[in-house]
């Protein structure tokens, strides 16, 4: 049955989406402080592990769930944000929303797959609109682009690990945001170091101690005040508005991404990235306002 917020909770992933699109900012200042090669990613998901943990401590005391016993989510979606976020520090942010974002495709495949879900018209629309909007903005002389570099390789990889977390998280309703987010956290800073020793030559050796100082304050706001609120929205929207639909409203990112990098980066915008940024914001809503309540 539709969730009676239904409207309410699309709106908000998609906005919240849409500020992730801003996110190769922050990054991009982490790894100009110093913190190169994706330990700033390290540090935020530290951070949060750590304000946490007392929360979870005091929940293990009491015999209620901590996160630890959902790995799965944590590997799955801690582990594809975590490899999005690095894939900004190694190849063009073009080529990062168009691989990750290949997300919508992967859910609607393991929804048919896992949960045999035949997909409903509306979806074909949303996919529709969405995968056009990709090929005006990016297939140039009809190619789209092919993973290169191990930015390219990191972005299509996290877009499917996310697709993989977005179907057990609509699996995982009874469970609380609390230990939702410490899975997050904790298994997706495993997979941050586990991803930093595979691609030791591209994230380079740790940085000096001054720079961690000087990116400190940075580090904090970013984790507390942007990542730890954004997730919960992320986190606990699949198993109230499905995945399928949750993969389709995400797309928001690339039109806060793409007129960002047009406006604050030497990233090309001009009638393509419109045209295709237009297609993608009405691929987010046509599932929401063509599906009927029931």
């Amino acid at each position: 049955m539709r969730h009676k917020y239904h409207l309410t909770i699309s709106i908000a992933v998609f906005l919240t989406s849409g500020l992730w699109g801003l996110y190769w900012i922050p990054q991009r200042a982490l790894q100009n402080g110093g913190l190169t090669g994706g330990w700033g990613t390290v540090a935020q998901y530290l951070i949060p592990l750590i304000v946490l943990t007392p929360l979870i401590v005091w929940k293990f005391i009491k015999g209620k769930p901590t996160g630890l016993h959902l790995p799965l989510i944590g590997l799955f979606f801690g582990g594809g944000i975590a490899c999005y976020a690095n894939s900004f520090l190694f190849t063009d942010l073009m080529r990062v929303f168009i691989l990750f974002y290949l997300m919508p495709v992967w859910t609607t495949i393991f929804e048919i797959i896992f949960f045999k879900q035949k997909p409903k018209w509306q979806r074909g629309v949303s996919l529709f609109l969405a995968l056009l909007g990709l090929w005006i903005v990016f297939g140039q002389d009809g190619n789209l682009p092919i993973p290169v570099s191990v930015g390219d390789w990191l972005a299509l990889f996290g877009g499917f690990l996310c697709a993989a977390g977005a179907i057990k998280l609509e699996e995982a309703s009874s469970e609380d945001i609390s230990s939702l987010l410490y899975s997050f956290f904790f298994y997706g800073l495993l997979v941050t170091i586990f991803t930093s020793l595979i691609f030791s030559d591209a994230f380079g050796p740790f940085p000096y101690i001054k720079s961690w100082t000087s990116m400190l304050p940075l580090l904090i706001l970013l984790s507390l005040v942007f990542f730890i609120p954004s997730n919960i929205v992320i986190l606990w929207s699949p198993s109230r508005i499905g995945a399928g639909l949750f993969s389709i409203l995400v797309l928001s990112e690339i039109i806060f991404g793409t007129v960002s990098a047009a406006l604050l980066s030497n990233e090309k915008f001009g009638f393509r990235e419109a045209v295709g940024g237009t297609l993608m914001f009405l691929a987010g809503f046509a599932e929401i306002f063509l599906t009927k309540k029931n």
